[in-house]
């Protein structure tokens, strides 16, 4: 099967999986100790300093909040069946995801992306009233380990995060340059080689594609690959082909980790991104953004190992 990137994701949130419990419950970052929403500049020191978990480019995620994250993604995990292998793998995937949001968060404050105070507002009053009597909503508060200030900032934080994800899922345009190719995968040099000969012969590709190509995702439709721009397929030796052919023109024999391909462009040029081949294109620019903030950021972690 010519792998592609991984399905998309129903929601700019959800494009890194930042949001860490499947139950309802959201991340809680930094709470202030009153209700009002935190300053975007980083509050005074306290007399007395509380444990960190990490630092992240001076702001911190306390021992306190990443205990507390633990235990609801924990609780999440085991709810949906889809615990991980072990606790230490789940210490570290929510540390590296409160550090991602952590700096989502300053992306989204440094390109002023703000969120109003009566946003804030309407989505905990659309959150209570959705949980009918207020002894539900109390009992989900406790459950999930909220005061109505730490959920209040939670969600001022979550918003802040929507807002950098979606300003940069936007940077990805509606229509690229593209082409619309197919191919054919066999096991063997020799094969290929064989077919290729026979191409040049006047046999028909996508008959020849339904016939015998190892790629069974494509195999029914004669090895149609549709329209994709660079960057987009996981094998970058067929892109690189495709990309390479003027339209009618077929390649000769490519190699991939998959085997051996006979790539043939159909068409190119301009046209607008299929839905699925935008959302994946924009989860890789998130995806792009925070691994350049990780390799630029001062990330300091406290956690024993």
């Amino acid at each position: 099967m010519l792998a592609r990137f991984p399905r998309p994701l129903a929601a700019p949130i959800l494009l890194l999986s930042l949001l860490l419990s499947g139950c309802g419950a959201l991340p809680q970052l930094a709470a202030p100790s009153s209700t009002a929403l935190p300053s975007p500049t980083a509050p005074p020191p306290t007399p007395t300093p509380l444990p960190l978990a990490a630092r992240v480019n001076g702001q911190p995620i306390t021992l306190e909040e990443f205990e507390r994250e633990l235990r609801r993604f924990e609780q999440a995990q085991s709810v949906a069946g889809t615990e991980l292998a072990t606790h230490e793998n789940a210490k570290q995937h929510v540390l590296q995801t409160l550090i991602d949001l952590k700096l989502l968060m300053q992306g989204a404050l440094a390109n002023d992306l703000l969120v109003e105070e009566a946003q804030v507002e309407e989505r905990l009053k659309a959150m209570a009233e959705a949980m009918g009597e207020a002894t539900q909503w109390e009992a989900w508060l406790a459950a999930n380990e909220y005061s109505e200030a730490a959920l209040r900032t939670a969600l001022w934080e979550e918003m802040l995060v929507m807002a950098m994800v979606t300003s940069l899922a936007d940077t990805v345009p509606e229509e690229m340059e593209q082409v619309h190719a197919r191919h054919i995968l066999v096991a063997t040099q020799e094969e290929a080689e064989a077919l290729l000969a026979k191409l040049q012969a006047g046999t028909d590709f996508a008959l020849l594609a339904q016939q015998v190509s190892l790629d069974a995702s494509t195999r029914p439709a004669g090895g149609d690959l549709g329209w994709f721009p660079r960057g987009f397929l996981l094998q970058p030796e067929i892109e690189e082909a495709a990309f390479t052919l003027q339209p009618g023109e077929i390649s000769s024999v490519v190699r991939s980790e998959l085997g051996y391909h006979l790539v043939e462009t159909l068409e190119r040029g301009p046209h607008p991104l299929d839905a699925t081949v935008r959302i994946a294109l924009q989860r890789k620019a998130v995806e792009d953004w925070l691994r350049a903030a990780r390799d630029s950021a001062e990330i300091e972690i406290f956690l024993s190992p």
